[in-house]
């Protein structure tokens, strides 16, 4: 989900901080679970080094993943991937496989990846396979490796963020969904995420639904906007306002997050959320996504 603006989750900057001290970098605790942990029933045990598998299309969110996508076993269709490394720098590598695994999650700010809870998979002599498991099954996989700059993230696959565990999902910097009962939606189906601090829209949620598989969004985005950062917007279908009656005919998507509900107008020109205490909130929708450079 790298398609729009992004703010980084609070809770893993903390996490990450220490990633982020140049040489020497040092891996943050809980980065990597340690032998304690029960393994998998069925260790991946195929190649470290691999091409993308051939129906990972062109131009896709799979395209470069490699062996990464190998080592996934996602209960839905996996979700992203791709290669990290790039041999021809001359930047310099980290010294250990670990500390190649928490330069790349620092790297990626807790965007869309987990930020911790990773285990040992498999490794070779020049390549280690670091999983992120639910319910014994890889769900996000980094594959780092060695060469005479050091060690370095080669190669990375996840499944769908639903997919992983609720207190993983709290540190992201999207958020996932819930349906009615309580269960995690995909997010090809909803997602959310605030604004950039850059863009000073960090006031700014936004939702998407229907992205699909491929990352193209083919239903509909809507912004929660209270402070007016985007009031003169060109494109929006309707306006922003708060504590409105929820319309008689208003679709209930049955999606909820941080105990709202998320109702829909009749003609998805805009969304509206309720709060646990009957509040609603008028979100108006947009004619094509809005991006933050």
């Amino acid at each position: 989900m790298r398609n729009g603006p992004r703010q980084v989750a609070p809770a893993l900057v903390a996490l990450l901080a220490l990633a982020l001290a140049g040489c020497g970098t040092e891996v943050p605790e809980g980065l990597v679970v340690g032998e304690s942990a029960s393994p998998p029933p069925a260790p991946y045990s195929g190649p470290l080094k691999a091409k993308t598998p051939s129906w990972v299309g062109e131009d896709g969110l799979l395209e470069g993943g490699g062996a990464a996508v190998l080592t996934l076993e996602c209960a839905g269709k996996p979700h992203e991937a791709g290669s990290v490394a790039d041999e021809g720098s001359g930047d310099e590598g980290a010294d250990s496989a670990d500390e190649a695994l928490a330069a790349y999650v620092a790297d990626q700010a807790g965007e869309s990846e987990p930020g911790r809870g990773y285990r040992v998979e498999a490794r070779t002599k020049q390549r280690v396979l670091y999983s992120y498991d639910v319910a014994a099954r890889t769900r996000a996989a980094v594959i780092v490796a060695e060469d005479e700059r050091g060690w370095f993230a080669e190669t990375h696959a996840q499944c769908d963020p639903s997919e992983f565990r609720a207190k993983e999902r709290d540190r992201l910097g999207i958020n996932v969904w819930e349906d009615a009962r309580g269960r995690a939606v995909s997010t090809t189906k909803v997602v959310s995420w605030m604004g950039a601090e850059h863009c000073d829209w960090q006031s700014v949620e936004f939702v998407t639904l229907d992205r699909g598989n491929d990352g193209r969004l083919r239903g509909q985005e809507y912004l929660r906007d209270p402070e007016g950062k985007l009031t003169d917007l060109r494109g929006l279908r309707s306006t922003y306002a708060k504590d409105v009656q929820l319309p008689a005919d208003a679709v209930d998507t049955g999606y909820r997050h941080d105990g709202r509900e998320l109702w829909l107008a009749r003609d998805r020109t805009h969304a509206y959320a309720r709060s646990a205490d009957g509040a609603v909130e008028r979100w108006p929708g947009t004619k094509e996504p809005v991006g933050c450079m």
